[in-house]
């Protein structure tokens, strides 16, 4: 067999269907958020407006949690030295995951190296712990949750997005005997919609089944201290488990679960991307736990970075521009054609300055390719007013549909 011939056949589907990924090289620079230096491909660099990063709050440039990594640096080192069960769980570790179970009103906290391991781990150890057990999935779970309850080889049944009628009726048709968990997001980052975390979890109690929530777009920036949507409409202790993510809101990087101990201590022992991976090492664990320390104190961070959010919906929707409705800080611009969002992107970057990932299939279905912005506390007027015009100007280019269906 000719394997490169096979590798480059996929490559050139996926280069044909206008879904080729290319990844801008950037530079962040410290105190200027959220602007970096472009290096384009023939090697100049230029200024550039990032509008696209999940550094929600800036916190990646906040001199406490940048203090903090220098600090640990300094005493401990650079790595963690092992696993968790093995010389690896420094003092850091011990702090961030009490202060994480803190944050959600839980018992106990498990911290691992990313968000998507601590869904795909979590979720898998979940069915070894509890034999038979049933999985209920939302249909715009993230990738990470499907490839968890895939890899953990029980049923699963996949509810249509946020309808509770579907999944009151996949419920009431399991086995009343069986062991069952819902799991589903609060904030869904690509269209930006919520989901009713009461009346789920309200469904899971009626049918017996436990309960898996993804806060990892919603941690830090909703609820009276960032403890998620959860936090915001107080519904923290009807969650059995809640999942979170260190590098989005927080800047730094890392996921996490909490819930009651024995659940937590359970899947500790039991998940296999938790078990045998280095841990975290010092510096990320101490800028996570004094992001969080902060964010906890700093309310008014997040009535800024709403307000931001919800001016650039309004500019948008002025300038007729197709942004997509939702209730969260996710500020979506519907184009539905892979050749035309990478167009539009390509062009605000080279030509205006301005950087937004296209975002295209898988990540969304097809026909519904967008630019997904997200505004920050640190996003000005002027750069939101700079952004329009060059959308409008790139609108009318590429003969895109503006609001009413109707093309510029």
């Amino acid at each position: 067999m000719d394997y490169k011939a096979a590798f480059r056949s996929a490559v050139e589907q996926i280069r044909t269907e206008g879904r080729y990924r290319v990844f801008a090289d950037l530079k962040r620079q410290r105190g200027a958020f959220p602007r970096a230096i472009w290096t384009n491909a023939e090697g100049a660099e230029s200024e550039i407006v990032v509008w696209c990063s999940n550094d929600y709050l800036g916190q990646g440039q906040n001199p406490v949690v940048l203090d903090a990594m220098h600090e640990a640096i300094d005493a401990h080192g650079s790595g963690s030295g092992g696993t968790r069960n093995i010389s690896g769980t420094n003092h850091h570790h011990v702090q961030l995951e009490a202060e994480l179970a803190d944050l959600h009103g839980k018992e106990a906290a498990l911290l691992f190296t990313s968000g998507y391991v601590s869904n795909e781990a979590s979720l898998t150890a979940l069915q070894k712990i509890l034999p038979g057990l049933i999985v209920f999935s939302d249909a715009q779970n993230h990738a990470s949750m499907i490839a968890g309850i895939r890899n953990g080889g029980c049923e699963r049944h996949i509810f249509r997005h946020n309808d509770l009628e579907h999944l009151e009726q996949l419920l009431a048709a399991a086995p009343v005997d069986a062991p069952k968990l819902v799991a589903f997001e609060s904030v869904y980052s690509m269209d930006g919609d919520i989901a009713d975390i009461g009346a789920t979890a309200a469904l899971a109690k009626k049918y017996g089944a436990m309960t898996y929530l993804d806060e990892v777009h919603a941690v830090g920036m909703y609820g009276p201290r960032g403890g998620g949507v959860a936090e915001r409409d107080g519904l923290m202790d009807q969650i059995d488990i809640i999942e979170g993510t260190l590098g989005k809101a927080f800047g730094v990087m890392g996921g996490y679960i909490t819930g009651d101990a024995e659940v937590v201590d359970a899947i500790r022992l039991v998940a296999s991307g938790f078990i045998f991976t280095t841990s975290l090492p010092p510096a990320l664990t101490a800028g996570a736990l004094a992001s969080v320390r902060y964010l906890k104190q700093h309310p008014e961070v997040r009535e800024i970075h709403q307000e931001r959010a919800a001016a650039l919906k309004a500019m948008f929707k002025a300038a007729g521009l197709p942004v997509m409705d939702n209730d969260s800080h996710i500020v979506p611009v519907l184009v539905g054609d892979p050749r035309h969002t990478k167009l539009i992107s390509d062009m605000l970057l080279a030509e205006h300055g301005i950087y937004v990932q296209p975002i295209n299939y898988p990540t969304v279905p097809r026909g519904t390719e967008r630019l997904r912005f997200t505004p920050t506390p640190f996003h000005t007027d002027e750069m939101m007013r700079k952004l329009v015009a060059a959308m409008e100007q790139l609108w009318a280019h590429c003969n895109v549909a503006r609001m009413g269906g109707h093309a510029a």
